[in-house]
C-alpha cells in the first residue's frame, strides 16, 4: 500500500481545505507520487520530497471527477460542502450539498468500475463522529435509530454505507475515518481563519467578548488539524488492517463549550498581556439545530490498536500554537469579525 519509497500515485480530493491542506503537507514529506485537486489553489510546501501534481478543478462538472482520480493508487478523499454561517450546517433539499457531500463518492466509485483507476485502489474517507448521533428520545415522531437527525451527517453515512458496499464488492479498500471536531493548531497561515475556533480565537484577539449559546454545556473532542492528517497516513500504511469498516478519530477528551471559550481567553490574554475577554451567553441564532446541545465525544474506536495512531497534541498545546500563529500574523490588532456563536 501506498508508503515511503513507493512509486504509487496518491490523489488528495479537497486538498485546498483546513484537512486536506494538513494531510497534504504530511503526504508531501514523503517519497512517492502525489496529486493535489482542490477547487481553489493549494498550498504545496516548499522543497517537498514527494513528486507533487496540482489540480485546480470544480469536482461538479461532469467528467471532472474521474480525470482526478485517473492512474490513482489511493484516494483520499476529503471534500465536503458545508451551507449557511456554520462549518457543518446543511439545509435539508440543499441539491448541491448532496452533490458534493455523497454524489462525489459515487464518481469515484463509478471511475474505478469504469477501470479509470489502477485496480482496487485504496480509498480513505473524511466522516464525521456527529453520524452517529442521536436526539434524546422525545415520543412519537423520534429520529429513526439508523438516520442522523441533519442533512449532513445523513449524506456522510450515505457515502460511507456506498464505500463499505464497494469495498465488499472488491471495488476498492475503502475505509471511513469519522473525525471528531476539527481546529487549526497554527501549523500553516492558510488555516488561521477557518472553524470556530479560529473565529473565536480572532476576537479574543480583537477584545470582543466571546459569545455562547445554551451555556455551552454541549461538550466535544477537539482534535488538532494535524493529528487528524496523521490518522489518515496511518490508515494508508496500515490499510490491510482499516479497510472495510469506519474509525471513530479523535483525543478522547471531553471539552464543553463554554470550557473551550474559557481557554481560548486565558490563551490569548497570556499572548497579549491584556485582560482576558468575556465569556457570554447569548440567544441562539435562527440557524441553532438541535444536535448543538448533543454531545460529540470519542468512545475508544479500535483505531489505535489497529494504526499505532494517537492524538499527540493536547488542546491546550494546540490552542497555544494557533494564538502564537495568529499574533504573529496580526502584530498590532486583530480584525474586525462578524459575531458568531457556539457553531461547533
Amino acid at each position: 500500500m501506498p508508503g515511503p519509497g513507493t512509486d504509487n500515485l496518491i490523489t488528495v480530493l479537497g486538498a485546498s481545505g483546513l484537512l486536506g491542506t494538513a494531510v497534504s503537507r504530511q503526504l508531501a514529506s514523503r517519497p512517492g507520487r502525489l496529486r493535489l485537486v482542490g477547487r481553489r489553489p493549494v498550498t504545496v510546501p516548499e522543497q517537498p520530497v514527494a513528486d507533487v501534481e496540482e489540480l485546480t478543478l470544480d469536482l461538479t462538472r461532469p467528467g471532472a471527477v474521474a480525470e482526478a482520480v485517473a492512474g490513482s493508487d489511493a484516494v483520499v478523499h476529503l471534500v465536503a460542502h458545508t451551507g449557511g454561517p456554520g462549518t457543518w450546517r446543511v439545509a435539508d433539499g440543499d441539491t448541491l450539498a448532496e452533490r458534493v457531500n455523497l454524489g462525489l463518492v459515487h464518481d469515484v466509485l463509478d471511475a474505478v468500475r469504469a477501470g479509470r483507476t489502477a485496480p482496487q485502489p485504496a480509498l480513505l474517507f473524511a466522516g464525521s463522529v456527529s453520524q452517529a448521533a442521536r436526539m434524546p428520545a422525545t415520543g412519537a415522531g423520534d429520529t429513526p435509530p439508523d438516520q442522523p437527525p441533519t442533512a449532513y451527517d445523513r449524506h456522510k453515512l450515505a457515502a460511507e454505507r456506498a464505500i463499505e458496499a464497494a469495498t465488499a464488492e472488491g471495488i476498492v479498500r475503502g475505509s471511513t475515518l469519522r473525525l471528531s471536531t476539527l481546529y487549526s493548531q497554527g501549523t500553516d497561515s492558510t488555516d488561521l481563519d477557518r472553524g470556530v475556533v479560529s473565529s473565536m480565537m480572532r476576537r479574543a484577539f480583537a477584545g470582543e467578548p466571546l459569545t455562547l449559546w445554551n451555556g455551552g454545556r454541549a461538550k466535544r473532542d477537539f482534535l488538532g488539524v494535524d493529528d487528524a492528517a496523521a490518522a489518515f497516513t496511518a490508515a494508508l500504511d496500515g490499510l490491510d488492517a482499516v479497510s472495510g469498516r469506519h474509525w471513530d478519530i479523535g483525543t478522547g477528551e471531553r471539552t464543553s463549550v463554554a470550557e473551550l471559550f474559557t481557554y481560548i481567553a486565558e490563551t490569548v490574554a497570556r499572548h497579549t498581556g491584556k485582560p482576558q475577554v468575556a465569556v457570554e451567553e447569548t440567544d441562539p441564532a435562527e440557524y441553532a439545530m438541535p444536535t448543538d446541545e448533543i454531545d460529540f465525544v470519542l468512545t475508544e474506536s479500535g483505531f489505535r490498536q489497529a494504526t499505532g495512531w494517537r492524538a499527540q497534541v493536547p488542546l491546550s498545546e494546540g490552542l497555544d500554537g494557533l494564538a502564537a500563529a495568529v499574533a504573529h500574523q496580526l502584530p498590532g490588532a486583530a480584525r474586525q469579525l462578524p459575531g458568531t456563536g457556539n457553531r461547533v
